[in-house]
This record gives C-alpha cells, structure tokens and sequence, in this order.
C-alpha cells in the first residue's frame, strides 16, 4: 500500500489493521527530493540566517551555526529533546506515530531527504517500535520530547522494544524489565540541515493518540445503542421514545441514527410486546436517541478536524520550492488537536454517564427486579459494589475531562508564550475512553443479569444472542461472586 495525497480515517485504520507494507509513492518520492535539494542549495548560499537549519532552537533561534557543524545540530537536538516520562505510550500508537510522521513528511515541505522517510517506513513496516514516554510534550513546537524518543533510533540511538509483548497505556515504566528495552541496530542514516527538527516538530503524538482513542470512541458508540437496548428489555422499558416520529421533528443525525438501532435492536422482542404499567421511563432510557445521539455527533466532528490534520504539513519552516520561500510558522501548533481530544473526552464520558444511570436503575429493586439483581438479597449483596465501581469510574471521568486546552504554560525563555496542552488533553482523553469501556462491562453484566428475572419470556433474536454470548465468557448465574473476574472477563472479550 502506498502512501497517498490524502488518507480518511477509515484508511489509516485499514492500514494499521491489515498489516500490509506500506510504501511511498512516485510522486511523493519526486516532491521530498525536490523540496530536500532545494533546501540544500538554499543553504549554500549566501542568505539570510534559516530557523533550525543553521540557527539555534527556541529562544536560541538567534543563534548562527557554522555550515560545517549543521548536521550536529540536529543529531544534538534529537538528543537534547528526548527528555519525556512517565508511562510508556502503547505500542499500536507508537506504530501510529511512525506512519503519521512519514505521512506529513511525503508532501515534500519538509525539506529532508528521501532516505529519512523510508526509514521511517523501514521501522513501521518491520516492527520496529521505539520506547517512547508518556509525559514531555506542550502541545506545541510540536510534539518534541515524544517524537525525539520516536526518532532517535532512526540514527541508532535511544531505545526500541525487543519483544511483541503488549503495552497498555496504564503500564508504569517499572513494569517491564530493561531487559524488554534494546539499543537499536545501528543506522547509516546521516542527517542533513533541518531534519531533526522536521522529525520532532510535527503534531504526531496527538495524532496517533487521537486516531487511537476515535478508533475505540466508535466502537463504544455502536455498543452503546446495544447495551442501551439490553437495559431497556431487563428494565421493562417502553420503545415509544425511540419511535421516528419524535426524531423527524429534531432531526439531528446522531438522534436519528441511535433512534433507529436502538428499535431496531429491539424488534421481535416478547417482554417490549407485553403491556406496560408505568407511562414514562427515567432519562436514562428515555433520552437516549438524544444523548448518545449528540456523542455521535460530537465524534462526526472530531473525526473531520483529525482528518485534515493527518493529510497536512505540521513542522517548521515550512518549504516551498516552486515559490522559493522558506517560512517560520506555527503549524506544529496543537490547538486544533486539543480542542477536540477535549471534546471527545467529553463526548465519550457522556456515554459512560448516562450507562452507570441504567446499570443504577436495574440494581435498585424495582420493576419486578430484585434488589441488587440476586435471588437472595440480604444473605447476598449481589451487584451492589459493581453500581458501586461504576459510579467510581464516572466520577474519574468527570475530573479527567476537565479541558487541557484552556492551559498554557509559558516556555523556551518566553519564545514559546502559549501552547496547546494537547498531548496531555490526548493521555487522558484515552484515560476515559478506556475508563467507559470497563464500565461498558459492567452494564452489560448488569442488563444480561436482569433479563434473566424476565424469564420464561423472550428478548428479540440480537439481545438473546448477546446474552448467550456472556454467559459463554461470564458466570452470571445466582449466588455472589468476585463480580471483578466477570467484569473484566466481559471487557476483555467485548472491549
């Protein structure tokens, strides 16, 4: 597969998914040359000083560099910039990383050389992962300290994984032995002007982070509508909210659309035909074309930002052969990231908030069901401390989504006055994503679990199945039991 002019979303993910070499294409193998060559002669000759080709960095940008010691200047600055901490980032969005940062450097604006970008391309398409960290970067100038670690090993330095051992994003530094870290091969790969700074001034960090989470975000929408679904049939829920009627006269897309998969989901249903005795069901139920719906909006959104930002140029100076120029400017600037990793943080928790309302509902002994969801309430406390869990969980997600975007920090002496916190909006945006999946689980230990109080009658063919599946993976049955072991057999298989 080659790398093209423009990438969806759905593209990336089919690429990262199917595990196919990827490769450059003629024209963008034609334009790094171009732009590499041009940027070489523009160095040679008497000119004006160039940011980060033959000047220092930063608040240091007024800083001339002899022309003999230009290519120092960005094994030093690689060097010097991986400086991050903390966890260590999973390798599905180091890989992520790689294929990003190749992406921006194929439009030929960057200035480097041919043998950079398929070498970067070399680490992707072998397996290659650098030991990159958590904790380092501002949001702006790029993402420097993640990206130095990620590039570093390109020149044989810095430290890649030896092992196909999978790193989750909770995984502390300490637990893993250095033992699973090695110094890469070493590289005949020579740097030329600038292109240590294109490697680490690029937005890639976010990027991968923010594919990564939109990739699950989208998955926990589609179950979300399911497990909606589910709770519904265990509650004895009524399905007149979910009829088009309502929606056609506040036709928001993502209404719309949860509207029709939720009643879709429920067709066929023996407990939805019975006759209902309560008139109105909670929020809960009630709202949730309207609240899952507008996460599904807010997703759409997202979606579109990120997908600009992976087909566009995010380091500096950007060049520009055909106009002869050469400019400084802020594209490595993660605003547009950052803003929407907040939303979608924000967007994501919602889903998490209005389940833990259900998986409440089921477990408080009313419409026909037991307290708890056990046969034995009192003797056993059944599902108590699994509400109990949940509500944690949200309550977590609640203080993680207040937004990075707002903060800024000044740095480089002042050169550097504001920045995006993005990276840090992209952590823990991934932070709530993961933390809606668990609790994604328990509602749907939950709801499986009250639909067993409904019995002998029927749900419809979908619910049913979903059910058998559980149980093929969980103990549901009667009788306390450490609910964690079920829960998290659940996430495993379903998250």
């Amino acid at each position: 597969m080659q790398l093209a002019e423009h990438h969806t979303l759905e593209d990336i993910q089919q690429i990262a998914a199917s595990g196919e070499q990827v490769t450059l294409s003629d024209t963008a193998k034609a334009n790094i040359e171009k732009c590499h060559k041009y940027l070489l002669d523009k160095v040679k000759q008497d000119g004006p000083p160039i940011y980060g080709v033959n000047t220092g960095f930063g608040s240091l940008c007024n800083t001339e560099i002899d022309s003999k010691d230009l290519s120092q200047l960005q094994i030093n600055l690689l060097r010097s910039h991986a400086c991050g901490a903390g966890a260590y980032v999973p390798k599905k969005i180091i890989k992520l990383m790689l294929l990003l940062k190749a992406q921006s450097l194929s439009y030929g604006h960057s200035g480097v050389q041919l043998a950079t970008v398929e070498k970067l391309l070399e680490f992707y398409n072998n397996d290659i992962i650098p030991v990159v960290y958590e904790l380092g970067s501002l949001g702006a100038s790029g993402d420097l300290a993640p990206l130095s670690h990620l590039a570093l090993p390109l020149i044989g330095e810095g430290e890649v994984w030896n092992t196909s051992l999978s790193l989750n994003s909770s995984q502390s530094r300490g637990s893993f032995a250095d033992a699973k870290k090695v110094k890469p091969q070493p590289s005949n790969l020579q740097l030329g002007p600038k292109e240590g700074l294109a490697l680490i001034n690029g937005t890639q960090f976010m990027q991968a982070y923010g594919l990564h989470c939109l990739f699950k975000a989208k998955d926990i929408l589609k179950r979300a509508d399911l497990l909606a679904a589910l709770c519904i049939e265990a509650y004895d829920g009524r399905q007149e909210p979910f009829l088009a009627y309502s929606h056609q006269i506040r036709p928001h897309k993502g209404q719309l659309a949860t509207a029709k998969a939720v009643l879709s989901h429920l067709q066929g249903s023996e407990i939805l035909a019975q006759e209902k005795v309560h008139v109105q069901d909670p929020y809960s139920f009630r709202c949730v074309p309207q609240v899952h719906g507008a996460s599904k909006d807010a997703v759409d959104h997202v979606s579109a930002v990120f997908e600009t930002e992976i087909n566009s140029v995010t380091d500096n100076p950007n060049v520009f052969p055909d106009e002869d120029l050469v400019l400084s400017a802020g594209n490595f600037h993660g605003q547009p990231l950052a803003l929407q990793l907040d939303y979608l943080a924000i967007a994501i928790a919602e889903i998490g908030s209005i389940a833990e309302r259900r998986i409440y509902r089921l477990v408080e002994g009313k419409r026909g069901l037991p307290a708890f969801l056990t046969a034995n309430p009192g003797l056993e406390s059944g599902l108590m401390i699994a509400q109990y869990t949940a509500a944690s969980i949200v309550s977590q997600n609640k203080q993680l989504c207040t937004p990075s975007s707002v903060d800024s920090i000044e740095s480089s002496n002042g050169q550097e006055d504001h920045v995006s916190m993005g990276a840090n909006a992209a952590t823990k945006c991934l932070r709530v994503i993961e933390n809606v999946e668990r609790i994604q689980a328990i509602e749907l230990l939950t709801a499986s679990k009250g639909l067993e109080f409904r019995r002998p009658l029927q749900s419809s063919q979908v619910l049913e199945d979903l059910v058998a599946k559980v149980k093929s993976i969980a103990d549901i049955s009667d009788g306390d039991k450490v609910w964690a072991d079920e829960v998290e057999k659940i996430r495993l298989s379903f998250g």
